[in-house]
């Protein structure tokens, strides 16, 4: 199945749950993506997306409530995202999410 579309998220952060939509969009080659990360806090980018069977990894650039680059890993089972995402000091928040429709 593919990795492909939208994710209702939640990251469980020091400052609470942090709702958003997670995009996802392989490339031509089956090993890439793009997309985003919009939520409550704005909208980050995904940056060198890479897609590895079911396991997605990627780095967002953090402008609020303070600047910071994260990196992420979920694995995508079925329409079930599961993963975390580093933040730095502030050490590896859980990540879940839901395929929309």
């Amino acid at each position: 199945m593919s990795v492909a579309g939208t994710y209702d998220t939640v990251v469980k952060s020091p400052m609470g749950d942090q709702k958003g939509t997670f995009t996802v969009v392989p490339g031509d080659d089956g090993n890439s993506f793009t997309g985003s990360m919009a939520g409550g806090m704005g909208s980050m980018d995904v940056e060198d997306g890479k897609i590895d069977g079911d396991t997605l990894t990627w780095k967002m650039n953090m402008t609020v409530p303070m600047p910071m680059e994260l990196n992420c890993e979920a694995t995508v089972n079925g329409d079930q995202l599961t993963g975390k995402v580093g933040a730095g000091a502030f050490g590896d928040m859980p990540l879940t999410g839901e395929r929309q429709g």
